[in-house]
């Protein structure tokens, strides 16, 4: 029987964004998992979280025992739930069930009780600034076969350019936020609230009017708005038929949802930020939202994201993993697992996975005409080239768009 002989954590970089994987190697030299456990921002302190406590916990254990693994490997700090040790301990788990699945010669969605669907569909990114340029991006998209758009215009928010002094308007604003900032206000990436929440509803008026209803759209609040007002465009963007509206409230204003329930029929996604279980169980025994969203990493890894999806499915809420560029191709090809083995799945959020992404991940996930299909080799079907990710080292530098500020200068959430 196999044991874990060693625990390596890879940092890379393609596209500029640091990727966190996890190599769990055992003691038969060929039998080796690969899991994400990308936390962007706090790279470093996964790695060291890892090599630190996880490694010294399992290495001469048994891959085969994960539940074993992921239970006492949580608690095993006493305190839990934070995203530092979900995200190490996810690509750990990641890792121990690609091992899984090469030891029985299945893909791992064979493991969690085979396919419910062939292919999983997928949700594109459409973003501009002004209704135009997002009308002509989504046509793109559906001209490739993409059934989901979502719909974005300046960025988060409406998302004022990061500048050394000066924050830049866009389109979806009327008036240049630098004559409305207070003197010596800090640098930080700049938005304005009202002017995105009046914008929303006339971008959407605008893509219904010449895409029509056959398309899916989506729209991302980001948890920018205070919960009131992501509450009044909940209410006037209901003519539009949006697919769902993702992330009205943060985390700690989720008390709201049970009055933005009462007040829309717009089906809502929440979970992107989520880390402990206590943050969505009231709102699937409530049914406050539609759609669950969570980061698999952020929680954990498969091992949770399987339970929660089946949790979600007794109260009839569908999946919706976060799928964002900061997630490795071993993390989007987990959500793929999950999503084809899952009879409640409602569609997954894709980011292209580029030449260089596939140089250093392959056998990443293939996309066709709006669906991804994950490859049927043994395990997560995704393996890292150890040589090419050197090529692309760890970027020492915060992602601007996590420095929000809003028009006064005030520290708000991203």
């Amino acid at each position: 029987m196999p044991t874990i002989r060693d625990v390596r954590v890879i940092i890379t970089a393609p596209e500029g964004i640091n990727l966190v994987v996890i190599k769990v190697e055992t003691s038969e030299p060929e039998l080796y998992g690969v899991g994400c456990a990308t936390f962007t921002q706090r790279a470093k302190s996964v790695k060291d979280a890892v090599e630190s406590y996880l490694k010294p916990f399992v290495v001469g254990k048994s891959p085969d025992a994960i539940g074993d693994i992921w239970h006492s490997a949580m608690v095993s700090g006493y305190w839990r739930n934070g995203p530092i040790m979900n995200n190490a301990l996810s690509g750990l788990d990641m890792a121990l069930w690609d091992i899984k699945g090469k030891q029985a010669g299945m893909p791992v969605y064979q493991l969690l009780g085979g396919k419910c669907r062939e292919g999983v569909a997928l949700y594109r990114h459409a973003e501009g600034r002004d209704p135009v340029e997002i009308e002509d991006r989504a046509i793109s998209l559906m001209e490739q076969g993409f059934r989901y758009v979502r719909c974005q215009m300046g960025g988060y928010g409406g998302s004022l350019d990061i500048d050394q002094r000066t924050q830049i308007t866009t389109a979806s604003h009327g008036a240049n936020a630098s004559n409305r900032s207070p003197k010596n206000a800090p640098n930080g990436a700049y938005y304005d609230p009202d002017a995105y929440a009046r914008s929303v509803p006339a971008m959407f008026d605008h893509l219904r009017s010449r895409l029509g209803f056959n398309v899916e759209l989506i729209h991302d609040i980001h948890e920018r708005l205070v919960p009131i007002e992501a509450m009044r465009l909940a209410n006037n963007l209901e003519p539009y038929r949006l697919f769902y509206l993702e992330d009205p409230v943060a985390p700690e204003d989720v008390a709201w949802l049970e009055k933005l329930r009462g007040r829309t029929t717009i089906p809502i996604a929440m979970g992107e930020l989520f880390t402990n279980p206590l943050e969505w169980l009231p709102l699937i025994e409530n049914r406050w939202i539609d759609f669950i969203r969570c980061h698999v990493s952020a929680i954990g890894g498969i091992t949770p994201a399987r339970k929660l999806a089946t949790l979600c499915e007794a109260f009839g809420i569908r999946t919706a993993w976060h799928g964002p560029g900061d997630v490795s191709p071993i993390g989007h090809a987990a959500n793929v697992h999950l999503d084809l083995c899952s009879a409640n799945f409602g569609v997954q959020e894709w980011t292209v996975i580029t030449d260089k992404l596939r140089e250093v991940f392959p056998g990443a996930p293939e996309v066709e005409h709006g669906y991804a299909y994950p490859s049927d080799k043994p395990g997560l079907g995704v393996d890292i080239d150890e040589t090419a990710a050197r090529k692309y080292p760890y970027v020492d530098q915060l992602p601007t768009w996590t420095l929000a500020r809003a028009v006064d200068g005030t520290a708000v959430r991203p």
